[in-house]
């Protein structure tokens, strides 16, 4: 499984948290939704394939580039309340995000 830690959310008076993930995938394909909510509108949509060692109980995930990330390249991916934060749509319903390409991906299979 990928870096988690736990975030608080609504100050630290709270003990209200979310869990922050972020891990490594292989961007394996993409997805065209041409129905959306508002906030996704002009958005990419990539599928990532968590690297077999951070692999939770998904196989695949659905992440929102902003960077331009192709097919068959190795990425770094938020997910969470980090994704949003991470491509500056704090309101956006976006749970995963591609914030990085890997320039090296050796090992990583």
């Amino acid at each position: 499984m990928g870096y988690m830690r736990r975030i608080p959310i609504g100050g630290f008076k709270k003990n209200i948290y979310a869990e922050a993930h972020m891990i490594v995938g292989k961007v394996v394909g993409s997805v065209v939704s041409t129905r959306k909510s508002e906030k996704l509108i002009g958005q990419k949509f990539m599928i990532v394939e968590p690297v077999h060692h951070m692999k939770s109980e998904l196989s695949q995930i659905v992440a929102i580039d902003m960077i331009g990330a192709g097919i068959g390249e190795y990425v770094l991916v938020a997910q969470g309340s980090a994704a949003r934060i991470g491509c500056g749509e704090e309101t956006a319903p976006i749970d995963a995000a591609i914030v990085g390409i890997i320039d090296d991906g050796a090992g990583l299979e």
